[in-house]
C-alpha cells in the first residue's frame, strides 16, 4: 500500500497519511514517501493550497518502534541531513510544508502524537476535532522532539506552555490545543474545514498568496532592513502582473477572477 497519497483537485493538493491499520505510524518507508510528496508539491506550479490529513482513525500516532527497531540502519538515514537542506529526513517530514510555496492546512483527528504532531505543527494552519489528542509526546520514549519542534511549535505557544508539553508529554484535546494556540480552530468536521479553507485560498491570485507565504515564514528570522526588502522585492515583482491585473478587474466588475497557474 502506498505510504500517502496525492490527488490534485482545482488546484488544491490532497494529501494523505495512509498507514490507517498502524494509525499512520511513521515506519522508514512512511518518512520517505511525506518527504518526497512534500518536495512534489514544493515544484508544483499548478497547486494552489494543501490539505493534509489522515486515514482511519488518526491523524498520525507517531513513531513505530517495532518497525525501526528491526530496520537496522533507520538511525543513520533518518539523521543524516539531506544535501542542500537544513533538515534530516525525520526533519522534512515537518520542515517540508514550510518549503511547500503555497498553504498547507492540516485537519486533524483522533491521536496526533508525537512525530505526528511535528508533522501538523509545519503545515501553516491546523483545524482539528475537539475530541482529537494531541502530545508532544517524545519523552514517552526517552526521547526529545527533534523534527523540527524548535522552529515550528515555540513560536506558536508561551516558553512556560512549551516547557509543560515538552517535559511532561501530556495529551491535550483539540480544545484545549486551540487555545494554547498550537491549534488554529477546532471543527467537528475538520476535513471539511480545511477543505473549504483550502478552496478559498485557491481562488486568490497565486502569486500574492505565494509572496505572502514567503513574507511569513523567512521575515521572522531576518533584520528589518531585510524583511522589508524582501516585502518590496516581492511586491514589486507582482504589481502590474497579468494575475494581479486580474485581480483588480474582478473586484471592480464584481465577478469571480480568472486567474493562471503562478509562473
Amino acid at each position: 500500500m502506498e505510504r500517502v497519497t496525492l490527488t490534485i483537485e482545482n488546484g488544491v493538493a490532497h494529501v494523505r497519511l495512509n498507514r490507517p491499520e498502524k494509525r499512520n505510524g511513521l515506519d522508514l518507508p512512511m518518512f520517505e514517501a511525506v518527504a518526497q510528496t512534500g518536495q512534489q508539491l514544493v515544484e508544483d506550479r499548478s497547486v494552489r493550497a494543501v490539505v493534509l490529513a489522515g486515514e482511519g482513525p488518526a491523524f498520525c500516532a507517531g513513531l513505530d518502534f517495532k518497525s525501526f527497531m528491526s530496520t537496522p540502519d533507520a538511525k543513520d538515514r533518518l539523521l543524516a541531513r539531506i544535501e542542500g537542506l537544513p533538515s534530516n529526513l525525520a526533519q522534512d517530514v515537518a520542515w517540508v510544508w514550510q518549503r511547500v510555496p503555497v498553504p498547507v492546512i492540516a485537519a486533524i483527528h483522533g491521536p496526533c502524537f508525537g512525530g505526528g504532531l511535528q508533522i501538523a505543527l509545519g503545515a501553516d494552519m491546523r483545524i482539528a476535532a475537539p475530541d482529537a489528542r494531541l502530545s508532544v509526546m517524545e519523552i514517552e520514549w526517552g526521547l526529545i522532539p527533534d523534527m523540527g519542534a524548535s522552529k515550528t511549535l515555540l513560536p506558536l505557544v508561551r516558553p512556560d506552555v512549551a516547557r509543560d508539553l515538552i517535559f511532561t508529554g501530556r495529551i491535550m484535546d483539540g480544545t484545549e490545543a486551540a487555545s494554547l494556540g498550537i491549534v488554529t480552530r477546532v471543527s467537528d468536521d475538520p476535513l471539511a474545514a480545511a477543505t473549504e479553507l483550502a478552496t478559498s485560498i485557491a481562488g486568490r491570485s497565486p502569486e500574492a498568496i505565494r509572496g505572502a507565504k514567503r513574507v511569513l515564514v523567512e521575515a521572522p528570522s531576518l533584520s528589518v532592513h531585510d524583511a522589508f526588502g524582501l516585502e518590496a522585492e516581492l511586491q514589486g515583482a507582482i504589481l502590474g502582473s497579468k494575475n494581479q491585473m486580474e485581480a483588480v478587474m474582478a473586484k471592480m466588475q464584481k465577478r469571480a477572477p480568472k486567474f493562471t497557474d503562478a509562473q
